[in-house]
C-alpha cells in the first residue's frame, strides 16, 4: 500500500475523476432526472457494481503482468499512457457537458432493470478495465511484497470512494432538474480539471520504467 501522502492523493484523484462527466455520470443523472433520486441511486450502485468486477479481474492477473518481460511491460505501459493522454486532451478541450435526458420516456419504475443495465454497461466496457490497469498501479510501490493484493485493496477503495460522488450526482439530478444550465457549466469546469489530471497521469506512466530496470 502507498504511504499516507500517496494514499491521500489517490483518494483526491478518485474523487475528481468520479466528478468528471462521462457515460457513467450521464447514466446516473439521466435516471435521476427522469425517475427521481431513488432511480438515480440505484443506477449509481449498478455502475459501481460493474467496477468491482473489473477490479477483481485485474487483480487476479496483475502478478503475471508485473512479472512479464520488459517488452510486454513497455507495450502495456504505452497503451495505458496513450489512453490516459487521449482522455485528458478530449476532456481538456471539450465543450461544456450536455446532459442526455433521453427521449421523453416515462420514469423508470423497474429498479432492478436500472441496476442491471448500469452493471452490464460497465462490465462490458473494456475501457473501464484499461482505466484500472493504467491508473491504480501508479500508486503501488515497485517493491511491494504483494502487488496483486495492493491492487485489489486500492481498487476496492477507489470504488467505495466513488459512492458518495455517484450517489450525490443522483440526488443532485433529482433536485436540480430545473437548474440544468448551472449544472452544465459546473460539468464543463470539471471536464477541464479532470482532463489536466489525465494528461499528468498519462505522462507519468509514459516515463515509468519496468521494475526490473531499477535493480
Amino acid at each position: 500500500m502507498p504511504d499516507l501522502p500517496q494514499l491521500l492523493l489517490f483518494v483526491a484523484a478518485g474523487w475528481l475523476l468520479n466528478l468528471t462527466p462521462g457515460p457513467d455520470v450521464l447514466y446516473i443523472v439521466s435516471h435521476g432526472l427522469r425517475g427521481g433520486a431513488r432511480a438515480g441511486m440505484v443506477a449509481a450502485l449498478g455502475i459501481v457494481g460493474g467496477c468491482f468486477v473489473h477490479v477483481f479481474a485485474a487483480a487476479a492477473g496483475l502478478s503475471a503482468l508485473l512479472a512479464t518481460s520488459a517488452t510486454a511491460f513497455t507495450v502495456v505501459k504505452w497503451i495505458g499512457a496513450a489512453y490516459l493522454l487521449w482522455m485528458g486532451v478530449k476532456l481538456l478541450f471539450s465543450r461544456t457537458g450536455r446532459l442526455n435526458l433521453g427521449d421523453g420516456a416515462p420514469p423508470e419504475t423497474d429498479l432492478w432493470a436500472v441496476w442491471r443495465r448500469g452493471f452490464l454497461t460497465n462490465v462490458l466496457n473494456p475501457k473501464v478495465a484499461l482505466f484500472f490497469l493504467a491508473f491504480v498501479p501508479q500508486f503501488i510501490r515497485p517493491d511491494a511484497a504483494h502487488p496483486a493484493l495492493s491492487f485489489l485493496l486500492l481498487g476496492v477503495l477507489f470504488n467505495l470512494n466513488s459512492l458518495p460522488i455517484n450517489l450525490g450526482y443522483a440526488w443532485l439530478a433529482a433536485w436540480a432538474a430545473r437548474r440544468l444550465h448551472t449544472l452544465q457549466r459546473a460539468m464543463g469546469w470539471m471536464d477541464r480539471a479532470a482532463g489536466a489530471l489525465f494528461i499528468g497521469f498519462g505522462l507519468r506512466l509514459a516515463f515509468t520504467d519496468h521494475p526490473s530496470s531499477r535493480a
